[in-house]
């Protein structure tokens, strides 16, 4: 089986810029041999602009949650929405980057998708979504059909022959699903790129997950009551069941923190090409200690 992704605007064979040897991906349940088709998705409109001046950027960087750092930045909060931002911090950070991947990590909902696209475009990287690969190779099954056809340990298992498959590959940035983080296997994987956190308020999951349905979402099809509280209540147990497991990232992106800095009354507001900017800026202080 050949895994093709996005890289806009043409496809790119994953294993053609591979710089290690790579094999065919083995997955546990047979199926015809596909290519993995994506669309481009939009990444967002720009936020309501809310301003307050200069901010101090707060820098996560420890997977044991030590103090963060801080960076002073000149740059105006407007500005974080202009490409020749987060061109310019793209071409700082990619010698320090030496070719490795990008491990995107975060609750359902977080915007691993949305802003792992602006990163590979920035960086010209290649995007890869593990759930996409995931579905594509179960014959199109999505990953609602899988946990129900199959079970979350089958899709679980697939998931971990995909962070194996993709740990050997180079130039990538990764969106993982939101229960990647419990085995510690897929961090043994990961470890060989660098892991990033977008940590999100629950209640703003909980709003945006409910605006957009629950039908993707297989671990959300239980409980009771309306859908904002139902969510919220599912979501706030998986974070009891991950939460811990999320610190083992590399760098903690903390859109709370950055709503504050930023002067946003609510993290939804914040883009994702703000958010990538602040995802490269925690990076490139992780690489030059």
């Amino acid at each position: 089986m050949e895994i093709r992704v996005l890289q806009s605007p043409t496809w790119i064979n994953l294993e053609k810029i591979a710089r290690k040897p790579t094999g065919s991906l083995q997955f546990f349940h047979k199926s015809v041999d596909q290519r993995l088709y994506q669309t481009p998705a939009p990444c967002g409109v720009l936020p309501k602009k809310r301003f307050r001046g200069f901010v101090t950027l707060k820098v996560s960087c420890s997977s044991e949650n030590r103090p963060a750092s801080v960076l002073e930045s000149d740059i105006s909060p407007a500005l974080f929405d202009d490409p020749k931002i987060i061109k310019d911090k793209s071409e700082e950070i990619e010698p320090y980057l030496d070719g490795r991947c990008l491990y995107l990590v975060g609750m359902m909902g977080s915007g691993k998708t949305t802003v792992g696209k602006v990163l590979s475009e920035s960086l010209g990287y290649s995007f890869v979504d593990c759930d996409t690969l995931i579905e594509e190779t179960a014959g199109g099954h999505t990953v609602a059909d899988i946990f129900k056809l199959y079970g979350e340990s089958f899709f679980r298992d697939n998931e971990t022959e995909v962070l194996k498959k993709l740990s050997s590959m180079n130039r990538l940035v990764v969106s993982t699903g939101g229960g990647a983080v419990v085995r510690p296997i897929n961090w043994r994987h990961m470890r060989k790129g660098i892991s990033v956190w977008l940590d999100v308020p629950l209640n703003a999951l909980a709003r945006r997950i409910t605006a957009v349905g629950t039908d993707s979402r297989p671990l959300l099809h239980h409980g009771s009551g309306d859908p904002y509280t139902k969510t919220m209540k599912r979501l706030c147990t998986l974070f009891e069941e991950r939460g811990e497991a999320y610190g083992n990232a590399d760098v903690r992106v903390s859109l709370e923190n950055m709503a504050m800095k930023l002067g946003f009354e609510d993290v939804i507001d914040i883009s994702p090409t703000a958010i990538a900017v602040e995802v490269l800026v925690q990076i490139e202080d992780l690489l030059r200690k």
